[in-house]
């Protein structure tokens, strides 16, 4: 047989890999191909025959990506890939741009969107920025996967040139991993966390930024606390608004039901330990924390944006809030604290819709489907050269 089947993945940092594409790069893996990487990190990755630590910056105006841009043109050209895969906007680009040449020549290059940084309601700047540079890598992108329905609809609505446009449901869960505790472990789990059985504790993992808006959820949990003494707001992560999201805990009076958790690698057993999910955010592409909560059969209440939009229908898995209204979101809160059966109904809802839609495997079957052509185009074009 001719030379071995090779993708590239490419994204900004390595640990997009780690956390969103380990079981993908399995099944490549186990399909015969060799699976390199390049992304910023020196992190360990399985299932890597081959890793390139590029010096890729989020920013996109950074000088640093010129320099990360010949890098992986140089990779690129001296290890004739059949399929070229990038995620992440920066990583996108920078790999988009420097396989023109390898794609002349048949390599296949798929590009993963996460949530377009234009959509309704975003700023107009990132119309200004991202919108052409999307459009205009569309034509050097074989197949453009989208991960929710509005993003999909946008880019076919506005003739992206991309040879295929897809959707698929995220990145997937583990429906395994992330599962709802048993009564009894959920209880000895609480007081291990010390939490008390009859605490009402709602979660929410994201980064302290002004786009995950942990601010509302503060505001709104200031307005139970009389009515809902044991309610209890736990928030995982770090980032530029801790501070201020601190503050005003304090000055609401409930720096005591708040509790800042940080960076976390715990986050399906505090699931676990849960009543509710919460979410705060601006905008979403499709948001695997929220994912995870429902995967632990939690009831989740969210602020209405197209990423929640896709995961949560009114009654069914939660609620959807207007972002700026605290107050119908505390309405919300204060109704599932008082109605475990409720709690319950929603979160069983929720949990089967993951397994039925966004499950790991789910995911497996809709991504496989997308490469097989490309992989039985390589195939074919091995064989006419022996």
């Amino acid at each position: 047989m001719g030379a071995k089947k090779r993708i590239l993945l490419c994204a900004t940092v390595d640990y997009h890999f780690s956390a969103f594409h380990l079981p993908y790069m399995k099944w490549f893996k186990e399909q015969g191909w060799e699976v390199h990487v390049a992304a910023k990190g020196d992190m360990e990755l399985p299932f890597v025959d081959k890793k390139y630590d590029l010096p890729i910056q989020r920013s996109p105006f950074s000088l640093q990506n010129a320099k990360a841009y010949q890098q992986l043109k140089s990779i690129i050209d001296q290890n004739d890939y059949q399929i070229i895969h990038s995620h992440t906007p920066v990583g996108g680009v920078l790999a988009r741009l420097a396989s023109r040449a390898a794609r002349e020549k048949g390599t296949k290059v798929l590009y993963t969107a996460h949530g377009f940084h234009f959509c309704k309601g975003s700023p107009a700047i990132n119309w200004l920025i991202y919108y052409p540079i999307e459009k205009w890598l569309a034509r050097f992108t074989d197949c453009l996967i989208t991960i929710n329905e509005e993003d999909f609809n946008r880019a076919i609505h506005h003739q992206f040139k991309a040879g295929r446009i897809e959707h698929v449901h995220g990145v997937g869960v583990n429906t395994e991993k992330f599962r709802p505790a048993e009564k009894e472990y959920k209880k000895e789990l609480r007081i291990a966390y010390g939490y008390n059985v009859g605490d009402f504790l709602m979660f929410y993992a994201a980064e302290f930024n002004k786009n995950k808006n942990q601010q509302l959820l503060i505001q709104a949990l200031a307005q139970i606390v009389d009515e809902v003494p044991k309610a209890k707001l736990l928030l995982a992560g770090e980032g530029p608004s801790l501070q201020d999201c601190r503050k005003l805990a304090r000055k609401l009076g409930v720096e005591d039901q708040v509790h800042f958790l940080g960076f976390r690698k715990d986050i399906e057993q505090l699931l676990q330990i849960s009543d509710v999910a919460v979410g705060s955010s601006f905008r979403e592409g499709l948001p695997v924390n929220i994912m995870e909560a429902m995967s632990c059969g939690l009831p989740v209440i969210a602020t209405v944006n197209r990423g929640h939009r896709e995961l949560i229908t009114n009654q069914q898995e939660g609620w959807l809030i207007k972002e700026s209204d605290p107050r119908m979101f505390a309405k919300k809160m204060k109704l599932l604290a008082k109605d475990p059966a409720q709690r319950a109904v929603m979160g069983s809802n929720g949990r089967r819709l993951i397994i039925n839609k966004f499950s790991t495997n789910k995911i497996l079957q809709e991504k496989s489907a997308i490469y097989k052509p490309y992989m039985a185009e390589t195939e074919e074009s091995q064989w006419a050269v022996l």
